[in-house]
């Protein structure tokens, strides 16, 4: 067996020594942002605190929390604390709803962010010797330069296919034979559907590891992909605001939710509605603040994703809860919040449907309507009393668990449109007259 890669001190340090750093760490980036940053400085100064004013990490609390709309308003660079030509790259959000939010990085940015990355790796037990496929984009998106940078600065060796051209990704994976794969939980499923297509039986493939993010997945998704890949799933997480991936990864000998790479990113949970700090262990949403980070400091930056943050296990840091939802993904159907993870935990308990999904809303009059649209796994479907049992029964459980009703759609096998990133969970037609 080839040999496993080594822990970095800091990850064994102690609480003690870790919040020393912390602090330390802290003051600098909160000193960087508003001496270099005029949208800083002018935040800080609006809400009556001061750098200076730092004595512990508690008094983080009293900053002001910054969001992607400040992004936006700053659009392009008005957010960068360095001189243009400090900045080494650029990279952006897909700006689907609006100007993208860009974020910069300098070299030494760039050099946090590959050794996060590859510590993340080294987290879901790459060894030495290992190859990775990765299939995240390249380009602005920071998935795919985020994992290369990582995997490479993990002495590993990189297979950089990017998204897209499935048949030709299970040519290469079959061909190659990379140990590890990178890419989103949802593109995942459509590379195993093009092996099963081929032929091939996923779980044959020379995978041991999938490096999973970019999108919520449940633990019942996690446990799906392992089954039928034969792999240990593994959650990365990240977000381009922030860093990019690398922020927080779970580690392949517990698998009970991302470690927060803390001696780079301090996080918080506050209530989402009121802002207020919450304790350890209480839901609410995630916050993060840079300790490093030179082009772009990022102070209290609001994730919108909901979790909790729980003790370190297989690591002094803390963890957070698996992501399984945003609060900017919450649908509210005749009154009720619904997530796209609840559904797809219901969904993933008739093994007689595929795990693709998508999740239509429209209005009848005043109300709201949920079409949920699936499709049959190839070997369910010409069992049409099986399908119109699963479909009654999911219809069924949405209503009796979630407390929303929703017309089933049982489409054609691929009837749902694959995904190669994010997958589109929901398509919102109720304010298209």
């Amino acid at each position: 067996m080839t040999t496993p890669l080594s822990l970095e001190p800091i990850e064994k340090a102690s609480r003690d020594e870790l919040m020393a750093l912390q602090l330390e760490r802290l003051k600098w980036s909160l000193n960087h942002a508003y001496q270099n940053s005029p949208v800083y400085r002018r935040k800080f100064d609006e809400a009556g605190v001061h750098p200076d004013d730092v004595k512990s990490l508690a008094d983080l609390a009293r900053f002001p929390f910054t969001t992607k709309q400040d992004l936006r308003d700053n659009y392009p660079f008005g957010m960068f604390a360095v001189p243009q030509e400090q900045v080494s790259r650029i990279h952006a959000s897909s700006g689907t709803t609006g100007k993208p939010t860009v974020v910069g990085y300098t070299a030494k940015d760039i050099d946090t962010w590959a050794n996060l990355v590859a510590r993340s790796i080294r987290a879901a037990g790459a060894r030495r010797g290992d190859k990775v496929h990765i299939s995240y984009g390249y380009g602005l998106f920071t998935g795919g330069l985020g994992a290369h940078y990582g995997a490479e600065r993990a002495g590993l060796t990189v297979i950089p296919f990017g998204g897209g051209q499935t048949e030709k990704q299970v040519q290469l994976i079959q061909d190659f034979r990379p140990d590890i794969i990178m890419v989103t939980p949802s593109y995942m499923l459509s590379i195993a559907d093009e092996m099963e297509r081929q032929g091939i039986d996923p779980a044959s493939s020379s995978l041991r590891i999938g490096i999973f993010g970019a999108e919520p997945w449940t633990n019942d998704m996690r446990s799906a992909i392992e089954k039928r890949m034969g792999i240990d799933a593994v959650d990365i997480y990240g977000l381009s605001e922030v860093i990019g991936p690398g922020v927080a990864s779970e580690c392949a000998e517990t698998k009970d939710g991302p470690t927060v790479w803390e001696d780079h990113f301090y996080p918080e949970i506050i209530d989402p509605v009121t802002g207020e700090l919450l304790p350890d262990g209480e839901l609410g949403e995630l916050v993060f603040t840079s300790l490093t980070k030179e082009a772009l400091p990022i102070i209290r930056y609001r994730t919108r994703d909901l979790t909790r943050l729980l003790p370190g296990t297989a690591r002094t840091m803390r963890r957070m809860e698996k992501i399984t939802g945003r609060s900017d993904d919450m649908m509210i159907i005749r009154g009720v919040n619904v997530f796209p993870t609840q559904i797809e935990e219901l969904l993933l308990k008739r093994h007689v449907l595929a795990p693709h999904y998508q999740i239509v809303l429209t209005k009848e009059g005043p109300l709201d309507v949920m079409t949920l649209n699936v499709e049959p796994c190839p070997e369910s479907a010409p069992d049409l009393a099986a399908l119109e049992s699963a479909k009654g029964a999911l219809a069924y459980d949405i209503k009796a668990l979630i407390g929303v009703s929703a017309v089933v759609n049982v489409l054609a096998v691929n009837g749902i449109e694959r995904s190669v990133g994010k997958a589109r969970r929901v398509v919102d037609r109720r304010n298209l007259a």
